[in-house]
């Protein structure tokens, strides 16, 4: 994720019970695609309300650690224990608990796997 030796991240409350941090030069261009989208439309309103009026540049340290700003840890619940989710071009940071009810919750659905499967296969994954 940080593979060019850039430090900062910047950290936002997701649309789920989670961060969502991204790397300067990704939230740069995340920022850009969005500044292209419909103004008045009442999806990219909201997500420019919950998504980028919450989002934080914050440096990590020399070990990897960050500091979240208090507001930003009570939005995800974190109590002890954080996950890292790498998620691609992002990461989600999410409480350790959390995380795991929500994959006990999917992968005990055998449901909702066979609706992701089939979604997944029509996008060609």
């Amino acid at each position: 994720m940080l593979a060019q030796g850039d430090s900062r991240l910047v950290l936002t409350t997701g649309l789920d019970q989670c961060l969502v941090a991204y790397p300067m030069s990704e939230w740069l261009a995340f920022e850009k695609r969005l500044s292209e989208l419909p103004q008045f439309d009442a999806d990219v309103v909201t997500l420019k309300r919950i998504y980028v009026s919450g989002a934080v540049e914050c440096e990590l340290d020399k070990v990897g650690r960050v500091l979240i700003p208090v507001g930003l840890r009570k939005h995800a619940g974190f109590s002890r224990e954080a996950l890292w989710a790498g998620m691609g071009s992002y990461i989600e940071l999410w409480a350790k608990e959390s995380f795991e009810d929500l994959r006990k919750e999917v992968l005990g659905d055998e449901d909702r796997r066979l609706e992701i499967a089939k979604r997944l296969a029509e996008l060609g994954l």
